[in-house]
């Protein structure tokens, strides 16, 4: 068991408002959700960070969380959110060289564990279809209350459809305007096939400064009306300085 410190930057209040609405809407899917994946169609979408950022929400309000970075292939968690040294992950508990209880690192922030990718192997959706990654899931599923696991863009490589076989859920997360339509329907066609639950689809990096499309509509409005509303009633608390 490894003792880690994690790099984290304070969230603005919307922001931490937006992953608390995450975190309700999965909770509303049903109480049978325990293990959530979560994809993407192409890199840089930020379903790494939404999966880190969902995963301390859950942990803020009282639940016992496990994060995988199961992206064995291009990890970026492990350089965004880690202090001190990691010794081994994931890949090093799939290919036998380390026990679970090696691999985990527990984080400074209560109620959260993570793994983290380890070495790149050089069959990653081989070693995440075997045996051990089933066994670790479905232990996980006995020690924690929630379980999200961080795959690779879908677009890209299988690994995602393999890894949902075990999962309860998956949410996709789309970078708003740098993906097509028809790529992130390539994508949820790929999850029907592996008989995976699409819980959802998370709109990320909308540009909410007034000069989008949305910034100016519906910024405009939900501005105006929750600024009027919590100005009112909890003062200066969901000011922010841009």
């Amino acid at each position: 068991m490894q003792n880690i410190e994690l790099n984290r930057s304070d969230l603005d209040y919307r922001t931490r408002e937006a992953y608390k609405t995450l975190r309700t809407n999965i909770e509303f899917s049903g109480d049978d959700i325990k293990v959530i994946c979560l994809t993407s169609a192409t890199p840089n979408e930020g379903k790494s960070s939404i999966a880190f950022e969902l995963s301390v929400s859950y942990a803020q309000m009282g639940k016992k969380v496990l994060l995988v970075d199961a992206d064995l292939r291009k990890s970026v968690m492990r350089q965004r959110h880690k202090k001190g040294k990691v010794r081994l992950g994931l890949a090093n508990y799939l290919v036998g060289k380390a026990k679970f209880e090696d691999a985990l690192c527990v984080t400074d922030i209560r109620n959260l564990d993570m793994i983290f990718s380890g070495p790149v192997p050089p069959n990653p959706s081989e070693l995440l279809g075997n045996q051990r990654f089933k066994k670790m899931i479905a232990d996980a599923r006995e020690r924690y209350d929630i379980v999200i696991i961080d795959t690779p863009p879908l677009g890209s490589v299988i690994d995602t459809a393999v890894i949902s076989k075990v999962c309860d859920g998956a949410v996709i997360v789309c970078s708003c305007g740098d993906v097509s339509y028809r790529f992130v329907r390539k994508v949820k066609e790929q999850l029907d096939v592996a008989g995976i639950r699409i819980l959802g689809v998370v709109l990320n990096k909308v540009n909410i400064s007034g000069k989008g499309y949305y910034g100016k509509y519906y910024g405009k409005y939900y501005g105006k009306y929750y600024g009027k509303y919590y100005g009112k009633y909890y003062g200066n608390y969901g000011d922010e300085t841009n």
